[in-house]
């Protein structure tokens, strides 16, 4: 099912885009649910979607090796899960899993940068986007490893 323009118009990650350019996004997006333990991507590999999660959550994960996976992120309502479609050569950095009955609209990545080139604007706005769900991921991971470092000290 496609995406109502009005779904991707609640999810703050867009408020600061027009509601043709929102419109824009929900015509190469489609609505998914996901139950609990469900693999989004591992890593490695195609990066051609991403995901706006208006209900739900997702871990985002690095395989350590024999270890299997550790947790990098928790991904909820109104966030994105993936980013690395932006960037040549389009592969996932991350794994990423459904831990709770998931919601999310499913970005068509390969349109959207089609979007982007077509609107040098919107592919502007998006990298501020994108830009800032790094930022929050690195954030968030240097706060864990503060707090590593402290309880292992």
């Amino acid at each position: 099912m496609t995406v109502p323009s009005t779904e991707i118009d609640t999810l703050p990650l867009f408020t600061n885009l027009s509601h043709t350019r929102r419109a824009a996004i929900a015509g190469v997006s489609r609505i998914t649910t996901y139950a609990a333990g469900t693999r989004l991507f591992e890593e490695g590999g195609l990066a051609d979607r991403c995901r706006l999660v208006p209900s739900g959550c997702v871990v985002v994960d690095a395989a350590t090796g024999p270890h299997g996976r550790v947790a990098v992120e928790s991904v909820g309502p109104g966030e994105i899960v993936g980013w690395s479609w932006l960037v040549p050569p389009y592969r996932w950095h991350f794994g990423a899993g459904v831990v709770s009955p998931t919601r999310a609209a499913v970005v068509d990545t390969a349109e959207l940068r089609r979007l982007a080139d077509e609107d040098p604007a919107l592919g502007y706005q998006l990298s501020l986007v994108l830009l800032d769900a790094v930022l929050n991921r690195l954030q968030a991971t240097r706060t864990r490893l503060v707090d590593l470092h402290r309880s292992s000290s």
